[in-house]
């Protein structure tokens, strides 16, 4: 394995309402930040794509919450300019922790804060992991993306679904170029088994250490489970900050996605 190591406030919240300001307010700030100095892209045509991110926003927001990254990461990395951007949105369904809120959300959480043992909506997971097979399907035949091109991403519950479908499915069709996880968390490890295709996908894990929605804890816990089960590279970043992004991050992030996708040596500069 290659490792490379890089809240008392508004307490009267309910529980639900504090993750919604850590990934839809605290995260999208500092991205507003980063995008106002971004040069805006235009999207090649499809014949012109040379690989493509798919990343799942957090609880409770929506695509628009992170679509940035598609002004962002060219920036950091011009070769991502010809990278299709993919940003599904999660579907609406009521959330325990809230006491059957109707929000955006990729599955139920039923305990709070989100640490390691936290129990799994098994469901509503394979679910979002179907959600992201289709979005596959349509790249690889509308687009002519194959599969070894493109890199499953996401963001809190985002990044639990976008583990799974990395490692927790069998991905007999082939390997993803590569998976990021961002302030997330593994789940269903109870029967995890990591296949050898999928052992061949690289990770990227950026995480607050100060984070206190989804706890620091689990990317050191989920780190170990999948060395143990023998994923190849796993690249683990941590930050200064809470349960949201950071500049650093996301030029790290742009990095990673240009390496999974593009290799060493195929770079647009």
């Amino acid at each position: 394995m290659r490792l490379s190591s890089r809240h008392t406030f508004f307490k009267s919240l309910s529980p639900l309402l504090l993750m919604l300001l850590g990934s839809s307010i605290f995260g999208r700030r500092k991205f507003v930040q980063v995008a106002s100095a971004a040069m805006s892209t235009t999207p090649p045509s499809s014949s012109q794509y040379k690989g493509a991110l798919i990343f799942l926003h957090g609880l409770g927001d929506s695509p628009a919450g992170w679509s940035h990254l598609e002004q962002m990461l060219p920036a950091i990395k011009p070769s991502l300019k010809d990278v299709k951007y993919v940003f599904p949105p999660a579907p609406t369904i009521p959330l325990t922790i809230n006491g059957g809120m109707i929000m955006p959300g990729w599955f139920d959480l039923y305990d709070w804060p989100i640490g390691v043992g936290s129990k799994d909506d098994r469901a509503g997971k394979l679910k979002g992991v179907e959600q992201i097979q289709e979005c596959v399907k349509q790249l690889t035949e509308q687009d002519g993306i194959p599969k070894d091109k493109i890199v499953v991403g996401g963001f809190s519950q985002g990044g639990a679904i976008a583990l799974l479908a990395a490692y927790y499915d069998s991905n007999k069709n082939g390997p993803y170029a590569g998976c990021a996880g961002l302030s997330a968390w593994l789940t269903l490890t109870d029967d995890l088994k990591v296949s050898d295709n999928s052992k061949k996908i690289p990770l990227f894990w950026g995480h607050g250490i100060y984070d206190d929605k989804v706890l620091f804890e689990q990317q050191a816990h989920g780190i170990e489970i999948l060395d143990k089960q023998g994923v190849e590279s796993i690249m683990p970043s941590q930050y200064p900050m809470g349960h949201q992004s950071d500049p650093e991050e996301i030029k790290a992030f742009a990095e990673f996605v240009e390496t999974s996708i593009f290799g060493g040596d195929d770079k647009e500069l």
